[in-house]
C-alpha cells in the first residue's frame, strides 16, 4: 500500500521561511483546514495517510517533503539549503527509518526533497539556492549504484525544481519554462502553465490522478483538455508560504 507522510501545520508558520515572493498574513486556522482537506484528497486518491506532529515547533515543518528523497531502495535525508530547517530532518529520519535504508547527504553539500524529480525513470536535481552543486554530486553518488540517472537542471526565478516543473504521467511534465532550462526535459511532452499561473506547475500526481491547488482554475481547465484526471484542493494559505502541492507530503510505498 503507498503511504503519504504529512505533518500537522505548525503555529508558528507565519514564521516560514520566503525567498522569491512577499510576505503575507497566513490565517493559521484556515491554513489546519486546508491541511485538513489536503490529507483528506490523499486518502480520497488510496493513499494511507500518516500525520506527524513531531516537528511543530518548526515554522516549515507542514513541508515535509524537503527533509527526503524516498525511492524503493532507500530514503535520503536530506541537508536542507536553509539552515533554520535543519533540525527537521531527525525526527522525520526516526520514521523512514522503519521503512527503508538510510542514507544521507552531507556537509558541504545541500540538497532538499523539493528540488529532486522522479520522471521517466531518471532523476532530475535543481541546482537552487537551496540544493547546490555538491548536493546534486552526493545524491549521484547515492543513487547511482541502484541504476539511477541524476540530470542537474538549472532552477531560476523559484524556490524549488518542483516549483517550475512536475510530471504528470510517464511521458508529460507540466512547467513553467521561463524558471527553468528546458534541455533536460526535451524527451517529455511539455504542458505548459498558462502566464498568468505562474506557480501552478506543482502538481502532485497520485497514480493517475493530478491533484491541483482549486485556485489554478486556467491550469485544471487545460489538464482536461489533455484528458487528465484532476482533483483539486484549496491550499491558498500555503502557497503565502511559498508551497505548492507536493510540499505537504512524502509518497512511497511501505513494501518494496
Amino acid at each position: 500500500m503507498a503511504l503519504a507522510l504529512t505533518h500537522i501545520i505548525s503555529p508558528d508558520i507565519a514564521q516560514c521561511e520566503i525567498s522569491f515572493i512577499e510576505r503575507s498574513t497566513i490565517d493559521y486556522d484556515l491554513a489546519v483546514q486546508q491541511h485538513e482537506a489536503y490529507c483528506a484528497l490523499l486518502r480520497d486518491c488510496g493513499l494511507k495517510v500518516i500525520e506527524l506532529t513531531v516537528n511543530s515547533a518548526y515554522p516549515d515543518s507542514t513541508f515535509i517533503e524537503d527533509t527526503a528523497v524516498v525511492l524503493d531502495e532507500i530514503a535520503v535525508m536530506a541537508r536542507m539549503g536553509a539552515a533554520s530547517r535543519r533540525g527537521e530532518v531527525p525526527g522525520i529520519e526516526s520514521v523512514l527509518a522503519a521503512y527503508r535504508k538510510i542514507d544521507r547527504i552531507r556537509p558541504p553539500a545541500t540538497l532538499e526533497g523539493g528540488d529532486v524529480l522522479l520522471a521517466g525513470g531518471k532523476v532530475f536535481v535543481g541546482i537552487t539556492p537551496r540544493t547546490n552543486v555538491a548536493g546534486v554530486s552526493s545524491l549521484t553518488a547515492i543513487l547511482e549504484p541502484f541504476g539511477y540517472q541524476v540530470i542537474p537542471v538549472t532552477v531560476r526565478g523559484c524556490l524549488h525544481l518542483k516549483s517550475a516543473c512536475t510530471a504528470i504521467d510517464d511521458e508529460t511534465v507540466l512547467l513553467n519554462p521561463h524558471w527553468i532550462d528546458l534541455e533536460p526535459f526535451k524527451v517529455f511532452h511539455a504542458i505548459s502553465v498558462p502566464e498568468d499561473e505562474p506557480w501552478a506547475a506543482n502538481t502532485l500526481l497520485v497514480e493517475n490522478t493530478v491533484c491541483v491547488h482549486a485556485g489554478f482554475t486556467h491550469t485544471v481547465e487545460i489538464l482536461h483538455t489533455h484528458g487528465f484526471a484532476v482533483k483539486t484542493v484549496d491550499i491558498s494559505e500555503l502557497l503565502k508560504a511559498e508551497a505548492g502541492m507536493t510540499c505537504s507530503s512524502i509518497i512511497f510505498n511501505d513494501t518494496v
